[in-house]
């Protein structure tokens, strides 16, 4: 597609969707694991969040997911965190609109220790 001016303004195809391609970012905080996530995650990107938790239970007595740069969650997240959060202590901090909606209208949002901020699920 050119513009008036003749400029090319298509996307490279390659590129068009890299802000919702899933990534991981872990680091320690205080006596937590913090598990940031950024893009969207489902059925085939779920398995390096599923690694990042289990790898911070094993280390830490707190993991605190990050989920303000989550773009879309699916079932499958929901899923782990639910069963993620029977075997450690799980801190979902600052969940980004599509895993607030989907935590409330399941009903997770009342067996996951939900929080607004990082801070505040590595202190409590």
């Amino acid at each position: 597609m050119s513009s008036a001016d003749g400029e090319d303004r298509r996307q490279d195809p390659t590129t068009a969707h890299a802000g919702s391609l899933p990534r991981v970012v872990q680091c320690e905080h205080g006596d937590a694991w913090v598990v940031a996530v950024f893009g969207a995650f489902d059925l085939n990107s779920t398995s390096a969040l599923a690694a990042a938790l289990e790898a911070g239970a094993r280390t830490h007595d707190k993991v605190v997911l990050d989920a303000a740069g989550l773009t879309f969650a699916d079932s499958t997240v929901l899923n782990l965190l639910l069963h993620f959060n029977r075997t450690a202590v799980l801190r979902v901090a600052r969940p980004a609109p599509p895993l607030a909606r989907v935590l409330e209208l399941t009903g997770a949002d009342t067996v996951l220790d939900v929080r607004p901020t990082v801070e505040d699920a590595v202190a409590r």
